[in-house]
């Protein structure tokens, strides 16, 4: 079977506590070795040609965790953001930030422009990452900015570019790891006519292996978006 590489993955990294928690680890030292998964498979994306790749990192819900968590969470991102910028600019990536940023600490959201800015020449792969990122809150942002243009007519195009990740086509495959089977208030709009895979491995687990598994899957599905395809 030919591997058919999707333009654009979306990835729920979902398990880090209870990956940690089996190991009786703080929730934190699951979130560190994900992050280090995630590391990797960025690289691999690249390897294999994927175009977009959307990470959700951080939700709208994810400030209910206890402070400490969240706090820690938020200096997990700085500290991987300071000391891999170099290496994100060296492989040719352009980064994107989705989600709100009025509730992040001024410096972290400081640092997050800058690699806007300096990462926005290149094109070897384009980066999103949610934080602080809800689904039903980026479409009701994109309403109010709707509101303001005050157009007679709102068509389904001119939304979508009202919406965080209007820099990217909508996503071609989302996988969500760790067993659980929903999407959790990610991208609501743009996986209107995605594929959905679920995986059992936690993520800190996640391998390529796994992510080639996910791939053959995709590779299998037949995309008609609402068409009768020819069998």
């Amino acid at each position: 079977m030919s591997l058919k590489i999707p333009e654009h993955v979306a990835i729920i990294m979902d398990g880090n506590g209870r990956w940690a928690r089996k190991r009786g680890l703080p929730r934190i030292a699951g979130h560190y070795k994900g992050a280090e998964v995630a590391e990797d498979i960025v690289e691999f994306a690249i390897e294999l040609g994927i175009k977009h790749l959307t990470l959700f990192a951080f939700s709208t819900e994810n400030w209910n965790r206890p402070k400490e968590e969240v706090e820690a969470l938020f200096e997990l991102l700085r500290r991987y953001l300071q000391t891999k910028k170099d290496k994100l600019y060296k492989l040719g990536i352009r980064v994107r930030f989705i989600g709100r940023r009025d509730r992040i600490n001024k410096e972290l959201v400081k640092l997050m422009q800058e690699i806007e800015e300096e990462s926005k020449k290149f094109k070897n792969l384009f980066l999103n990452l949610a934080v602080d990122y809800g689904g039903r809150d980026d479409i009701l942002r994109a309403v109010k900015k709707a509101v303001k243009l005050q157009r007679e007519e709102i068509t389904e195009e001119l939304f979508s570019s009202l919406l965080d990740l209007s820099c990217s086509p909508d996503p071609d495959l989302l996988i969500r790891t760790a067993g659980e089977k929903r999407i959790s208030n990610f991208l609501l709009w743009n996986l209107a006519y995605t594929e959905l895979y679920f995986s059992e491995t936690l993520w800190p687990d996640f391998s390529r292996e796994e992510f080639l598994k996910a791939l053959e899957d995709f590779s299998r599905r037949k995309r008609k978006f609402g068409r009768v395809l020819d069998e």
